[in-house]
């Protein structure tokens, strides 16, 4: 089972440690296009005309700092992915504190879709860095456009035949979007927060997505199944499988991008 993830915006930046080696990453064909796309970006904050690269990178006034951070992103210190990474699902996931044979399967099954290295496993050790999935750097064009046109093989390669749960935001989607046989086998998760019903009129709960809570309930369903250890092998036997282990799923009929099941929450 592969399980694809989006990067966080919040990023903890290593204190100490050897600085960034491309080549040894995992996905070694991804490293012409890394090293394409790190140049770009170091080139671009490395410049006397900040104002120009901020507004490229989407930066406010108050986040300038983060040129200087990609300006040195070779030499700044670097560390593992899945401890870089510090947003709101990475923060329930939690690596740190998962069994070791939970860690071991998160070692396999996870693939984290990045705007400046492309896939990445957990333990691929990264600087903290400033870059988004819908920015368009100079001389390489929109990260996703970018991206698209060299993640297929990785992907499959990480896929092998088992099942690709997609639980990516729509920006970093766009990285890589399975084939018609592909996505038999891919399966796209939403997390809907229903309300309950009022008492006084006793009809159906409104559904809606909540970001922070359908962030945190991925990561947390993310981390049931590496403790839990079991990998179904179609979207039938997820949505089983999640049920299993607590959620109220749906499944949806299949689509482009793969099969959807919709995991509902009462509680936030």
């Amino acid at each position: 089972m592969l399980i694809l993830l989006p990067p966080s915006e919040g990023k903890s930046a290593p204190r100490r440690g050897k600085p960034l080696d491309v080549g040894s990453m995992s996905f070694p064909d991804l490293t012409t296009p890394r090293t394409e796309v790190l140049d770009a970006l170091v080139a671009l904050c490395d410049t006397d005309r900040p104002e120009v690269a901020a507004q490229i990178l989407g930066l406010g006034n108050t986040q300038t700092d983060a040129l200087a951070k990609n300006a040195r992103l070779r030499q700044a210190p670097a560390a593992r992915a899945d401890w870089v990474y510090s947003g709101v699902l990475y923060d329930a996931l939690d690596v740190r504190t998962l069994e070791p044979a939970a860690r071991r399967r998160a070692t396999s099954w996870l693939a984290v879709t990045s705007a400046l290295f492309g896939l990445l496993r957990p333990a691929d050790r990264i600087p903290a860095y400033r870059l988004a999935g819908e920015v368009s750097l100079p001389g390489i064009g929109r990260m996703s456009t970018f991206w698209s046109r060299h993640l297929d093989g990785a992907v499959r390669a990480a896929a092998g035949r088992g099942l690709v749960v997609d639980l990516r935001s729509t920006m970093y989607a766009a990285f890589w979007r399975p084939d018609s046989e592909r996505a038999r086998r891919v399966v796209t998760l939403r997390v809907l927060h229903e309300h309950r019903p009022s008492t006084v009129s006793g009809g159906p709960g409104e559904r809606k997505i909540v970001s922070h809570f359908n962030k945190a309930t991925k990561g947390r369903i993310v981390r049931a199944l590496l403790q839990d250890g079991g990998a179904p092998a179609g979207p039938a036997r997820l949505a089983d499988h999640l049920g299993s282990l607590g959620w109220k799923v749906e499944q949806g009929p299949i689509g482009r991008h793969g099969t959807r099941l919709d995991v509902v929450v009462t509680d936030l």
